[in-house]
């Protein structure tokens, strides 16, 4: 069985494990209260004293149902006497209390105790996964762009990949916010949600951590300064990106320039090492389908069905629109411009979809991407090694598109009527905002944030959209891929690389390439310390 089929029914086996035995689900009984953090406890019903020691607490024991009032119960543990006593209230870890809370969705609402249990066992091996991905991406990214621009011979050819690259992705990007502006206004997905939807969906999630996070961004001009990094080995190691890229850019500038004995000895050092990465992410890719099934079984069993009822016709829009894009935008550019079959060419990546869909990190995806290009389209190693770090932390189109029709349906929530000046701000200032985006899960929340509040939409109603933005997050991942990797089989095609879509049976049978079967034939060679020895 194939790699990419694996991690297929480990996305299912996540899915329906989700539905069935999530914290929200319908099958398993309630005995647990989340609280709210407005949550008022009372002593009694309807009594106005509230109960002080219930400060902070995010899940109790469901004790009693009385109608829409809830008896709840709780222990302190040591972390909450700590929090309590710095607030100036005693408290002793194990003292039991307990109170009543009204039922809605601002103040408590219920969940299945085993449910929560089942993901909390299981989300340390969906993070196992992703770290196992996340440690190779860095020393990946540095010694193969180093590599590919060495291998260039005339570093004047960065500045024409440079610009076709940027180009595209700075196009594309305003592409997908036209897509997702029109379909919003055409559709109107806000006037579509009741005023029950919408109360629940503010009170339900909290908004402060996203606005207060926006409100510390850099701004663009600072962005820009600090792609060049003062110390880049701290670079390297908190991963700034676009820090670790113009470092690797300019070892591998200063490599062509040097005398080429001296050069060679860097270049050989920087191949056996991205080799070395090449093999680590083959082994990580083994744990990929158990950690794929975790993820997505912590991402749907806490969505819940109601969430995602609620949002329907708004995140519909958004597939729509993502799915309009794939067709309109990407589809010409791989049939035309790079002169090959799309689905083929999809059939290439697919290892990295699926691993985006379940990661919905385009960052953490990069190694996978970078293999399924080279070896299942016949990319060359300069080009990938250039395009796919860049593609993974500027473009930012699914979000982009993403962040138009959630301005649009916030708006329209609000009845703010946007009028094209305000619609053509939007366009500017997402273009802006996706370019520093991080290709980590919810970082377009963030740049949502600084959206809506160029347009005069109030930032709190990111509340409205935050239930369901790890869904959503899912397929603009997968977006982002695909575009990364159109934007390379295009700029190979103009690089004069003979390109062609490998099969799916040349990948499992060659275990040299791609990412099926490397493991299990390794190498008949052992390493020796000394070459001379027999």
């Amino acid at each position: 069985m194939q790699l990419y089929t694996k991690i297929l029914i480990g996305m299912v086996v996540g899915v329906v494990l989700g539905f069935l035995l999530g914290p929200n689900s319908d099958l398993l009984p309630e005995g647990g209260v989340v609280l709210g953090s407005k949550a008022q406890v009372l002593r009694a019903k309807g009594a106005q004293r509230e109960v002080a020691e219930a400060r902070g607490i995010e899940r109790a024991e469901l004790l009693e149902r009385d109608g829409d009032w809830l008896r709840v119960g709780w222990k302190l543990r040591a972390k909450d006497v700590v929090r309590l006593e710095a607030a100036g209230i005693e408290a002793r870890k194990g003292a039991s209390f307990e109170g009543w809370v009204l039922e809605s969705p601002v103040n408590a609402r219920t969940f299945s105790p085993l449910g929560q249990s089942l993901v909390d066992s299981t989300e340390w091996l969906g993070r196992l996964f992703l770290a196992m991905i996340k440690m190779v991406v860095v020393p990946l990214v540095f010694f193969s762009l180093i590599l590919g621009i060495a291998s260039l011979g005339d570093f004047r050819k960065l500045g024409r990949m440079g610009g076709i690259t940027l180009g595209f992705f700075m196009m594309t990007t305003m592409g997908a916010l036209v897509i997702g502006l029109t379909l919003a206004n055409l559709l109107s997905p806000g006037s579509l949600m009741g005023q029950d939807d919408r109360a629940m969906l503010l009170g339900s999630f909290d908004a402060s951590r996203v606005t207060t996070a926006a409100a510390g961004a850099p701004s663009l001009v600072d962005q820009i300064v600090a792609i060049v990094p003062p110390n880049p080995f701290a670079a390297l190691a908190n991963a700034q990106m676009l820090q670790v890229i113009f470092f690797a850019t300019m070892v591998g500038i200063a490599l062509t320039l040097m005398d080429a004995r001296k050069s060679q000895i860097a270049v050989d050092v920087c191949d056996a090492l991205n080799e070395a990465m090449v093999l680590l992410v083959h082994i990580a890719m083994k744990l990929a389908p158990i950690g794929v099934a975790a993820l997505l079984f912590q991402v749907v069993g806490t969505t819940g069905l109601s969430v995602l009822l609620a949002l329907g016709a708004y995140g519909a829009v958004v597939l729509l629109g993502l799915l309009c894009h794939i067709t309109f935008i990407y589809l010409p550019v791989v049939r035309f411009g790079a002169g090959l079959g799309f689905f083929g060419f999809l059939g290439a990546i697919r290892a990295a979809l699926v691993l985006a869909f379940s990661t919905s990190s385009s960052s953490a995806t990069l190694p996978v991407t970078m293999r399924a290009v080279e070896d299942n389209l016949s990319v060359s190693n300069e080009v990938a090694s250039f395009v796919l770090p860049i593609g993974a932390t500027v473009n930012m189109d699914g979000t982009a598109l993403y962040q138009g029709v959630a301005a649009i349906f916030i708006a329209q929530i609000y009845g703010i009527d946007l009028g094209m000046a305000e619609q053509a701000t939007i366009v500017v200032s997402a273009t802006m905002a996706s370019i520093g985006a991080a290709g980590v899960p919810g970082a377009g929340m963030l740049t949502l944030a600084m959206v809506l509040a160029a347009v005069g939409v109030p930032v709190q109603g990111v509340a409205l959209i935050i239930g369901v933005d790890r869904v959503l997050d899912m397929f603009r991942t997968m977006t982002n891929v695909i575009g990364d990797c159109t934007a390379t089989v295009l700029l190979s095609r103009l690089q004069g690389d003979n390109l062609r879509v490998v099969s799916p049976g040349e990948d499992a049978a060659d275990p040299r390439h791609g990412l099926e079967g490397r493991l299990d034939h390794p190498s008949p060679h052992a390493v020796q310390a000394d070459p001379s020895e027999p």
